[in-house]
């Protein structure tokens, strides 16, 4: 069976090599990647509404006989073209209109049959579609799969059209169902009562009513989670059967520097330093997921964690996404490690360092002089070798892939691994997306902290935003104020900067220090302006992007963030993590203009809500998980038709499935599993070892 699903596509009936390479641009190779090609959407063609019924604002589908076309140039808009089509039935007409695409035209032919799919509109007393989605119908040819029923609409490539695709999964289906065996064990469909793996398939493509579509959506989706919870359990019981480092958790230099810090650390930190000194201690390597706010302490736990390695005689490989944080980090780090001993040696490796500055910290590295090193993606480069690497510690782990996160552990023998995230998600949720590793979180802010105000307005109230900075600025507080850098648009993006900094020094802001700083800056002199600020010799601080992750500096207590509709709602709660550090009340402040619904429904987050795991919860909404996680990061690319958001108990049951079938079988070697380990190593493109 799994032989023929590995098929090449080609060798299916009505497809030759031209098409097989059109195929290839959706993904679809083999003869399963055509089965598990999911419609995008379905349309009830089975009672379609005349034309007379329809009603502006809805969405509708309507079929009818083209009466007339026509192409005519916009006076408003030069170079600009409208299509226009007339389409009529028994009962009415309808127009449709198609901006700046000419060759519809040859398209469509007068008398011809046709499908409209979109939203209605009432353009000047008349019914009117814009843009809609079409398919034209063949007169000599009615056509079961396309009409009288509900129909599936898949998103295609040029060259392939529904009417085909849709024969084409009808003749798939046919030659497939007899050879299709179910690998998910009986006892687990019967039990949910799933549907069997063909009955599922012929329901999700060419579905009898809604109800079996939705048996079938379950089932399918259930088989994805299964499958990804499988790949993950199994992951972490391999990880398992490595033995690592047990590492001395108690000790002078430990009790030293957590006794030499200036606050106490939170009941939640203390916890979670618990969790990961109790896998430190153990022989099997540490792998651990650290979640919590911004601000919360994340880094000093870290540090501690790196402090226990480095007093039982093992290296410590600190990665940071960004060369400011790296050498902010260098500098707190070293200063607090240099406030009990000078006997431990901090490094700092960047990508900025010339080749003998780094040469020589390679070889201090490689020679063991160095117990510290803390870096950027430099740290994974091959030259970078460790005498006795115990502790990896990744900071903000989405945004490194995860080839890059599992090359650094490579450096030592099974070292433990501390990773590290300011983008809390629900503890469930987490568990099944980050389910090889074990997940610690931080759950309350240090005690001092006062609550950051966030205010939002609109471009004609941006004057409002300025006497505030002004009057924050004037009792001797720092403010920043962001504009975005979006990799499209960078170098306008950067003018726009650059001529609003030139604007409010000369401007607003002319009795202050005004300072601006940017992405194309050298680290050298990112690190100067960013040493001034941090000073308070830099009183404001224009910047684009680069400030968004870590930065600490107390006395900076308003941020105004420009043109706020352009960024992400993570990153948006990211910025504000940089004011509200110290004691004294705080700003964050956005303006916006022209916003969209996506962009609405953002800023109303970022204002309505604080709390990192709720800011989580909502971006999920917004994004969808696919682009949340980032699907190359999590393995998600796999999901193609189920959602963890949406399907959040479908999930728990198939990871608790997965978990009880791996506990009578850690392996999948019974003969009753091997489909089972197949399915695993087909989907997911993995060899699961003999």
């Amino acid at each position: 069976m799994s032989k023929y699903l590995d098929t090449p596509i080609q060798y299916l009936k009505g497809i030759g090599p031209k098409r097989a390479e059109l195929l290839q641009n959706l993904g679809i190779g083999r003869i399963e990647d055509l089965l598990y090609y999911f419609p995008k959407r379905y349309e009830d063609r089975s009672q379609l509404l005349p034309i007379s019924k329809v009603r502006s604002g809805e969405l509708q589908t309507i079929k009818g006989a083209v009466l007339a076309k026509g192409l005519r140039r916009s006076f408003r808009r030069r170079g600009f073209n409208i299509f226009e089509l007339a389409v009529g039935d028994s009962t009415g007409k309808i127009f449709s209109v198609w901006f700046n695409q000419p060759y519809l035209k040859d398209y469509f032919k007068v008398g011809e049959s046709v499908i409209l799919y979109g939203k209605i509109e009432d353009y000047k007393g008349r019914l009117q579609m814009n843009s809609p989605e079409f398919e034209i119908l063949s007169e000599e040819e009615p056509d079961s799969l396309s009409m009288g029923r509900i129909t599936p609409v898949y998103s295609l490539t040029g060259g392939i059209t529904q009417r085909y695709f849709r024969q084409l999964i009808k003749n798939c289906l046919e030659e497939s169902v007899s050879q299709l065996e179910d690998f998910l064990p009986y006892n687990i469909r019967s039990k949910h009562n799933l549907l069997n793996s063909a009955q599922s398939l012929i329901n999700i493509h060419f579905p009898e009513n809604f109800k079996l579509r939705e048996e079938a959506y379950k089932r399918l989706s259930f088989e994805e989670f299964f499958i990804f919870q499988l790949s993950i359990l199994l992951r972490k019981l391999k990880q398992r059967e490595r033995k690592g480092i047990s590492h001395k958790t108690e000790g002078e230099l430990v009790n030293s520097f957590i006794e030499s810090l200036d606050f106490s650390l939170t009941q939640s930190q203390k916890k979670v330093l618990e969790e990961i000194r109790r896998d430190m201690a153990s022989i099997y390597s540490m792998r651990r997921l650290l979640q919590g706010d911004v601000g919360c302490g994340k880094t000093v736990v870290a540090t501690i964690s790196a402090v226990i390695a480095i007093q039982g005689g093992y290296q410590v490989a600190f990665m940071v996404p960004t060369e400011i944080l790296a050498f902010q980090h260098y500098e707190n780090i070293k200063s607090q490690i240099s406030k009990i001993t000078h006997r431990v040696n901090v490094g700092l490796l960047t990508s900025s360092l010339n080749k003998k500055v780094k040469d020589k910290i390679y070889q201090q590295i490689e020679e063991g002089r160095v117990d510290l090193v803390i870096g950027t993606h430099t740290l994974l480069e091959e030259e970078l070798r460790f005498k006795s690497l115990g502790l990896v510690i990744i900071d903000e782990q989405h945004k490194f892939g995860v080839s890059q996160r599992t090359l650094l552990p490579k450096k030592g023998i099974n070292p433990d691994i501390l990773i590290m995230t300011a983008t809390p998600i629900p503890r469930t949720l987490a568990a099944c997306i980050y389910g090889d590793l074990d997940i610690s979180v931080i759950t309350e802010l240090p005690p001092q902290r006062e609550p950051v105000e966030t205010l939002w307005f609109d471009q004609a109230e941006r004057d409002k935003a300025y006497e505030l900075i002004f009057k924050i600025v004037k009792e001797e507080k720092q403010a920043y104020i962001v504009y975005p850098m979006i990799e499209e648009s960078r170098d306008l993006d950067l003018k726009a900067a650059r001529q609003m900094y030139e604007e409010l020094r000369g401007g607003v802001f002319r009795y202050f220090n005004v300072s601006l700083i940017h992405g194309r800056l050298s680290s050298k002199e990112q690190e100067k302006i960013m040493s001034l600020f941090s000073q308070g010799k830099i009183q404001i601080l224009v910047a684009t992007t680069v400030l968004e992750v870590g930065l600490d500096i107390p006395n900076a207590t308003v941020m105004v963030v420009e043109h706020a509709e352009r960024f992400g709602l993570a990153q948006l709660h990211q910025l504000r993590g940089r004011v509200g550090r110290g004691k004294d009340k705080s700003y964050f402040i956005i303006i916006s203009s022209n916003c969209g619904p996506e962009a609405m429904k953002r800023l109303e987050a970022i204002t309505k809500f604080s709390d990192g795991f709720k800011i989580s919860q909502e971006d999920l909404k917004i994004r969808g998980p696919g682009e949340f996680f980032g699907k190359r990061q999590s393995g998600l690319s796999e999901l193609k038709i189920a959602d963890p958001l949406k399907q959040m108990d479908l999930l728990k049951m198939a990871r608790k499935e997965a978990i009880d079938l791996l506990r009578r079988d850690p392996k999948l070697k019974e003969r009753s599993n091997l489909k089972v380990r197949q399915a695993i190593e087909r989907r997911l493109q993995i060899f699961l070892g003999k």
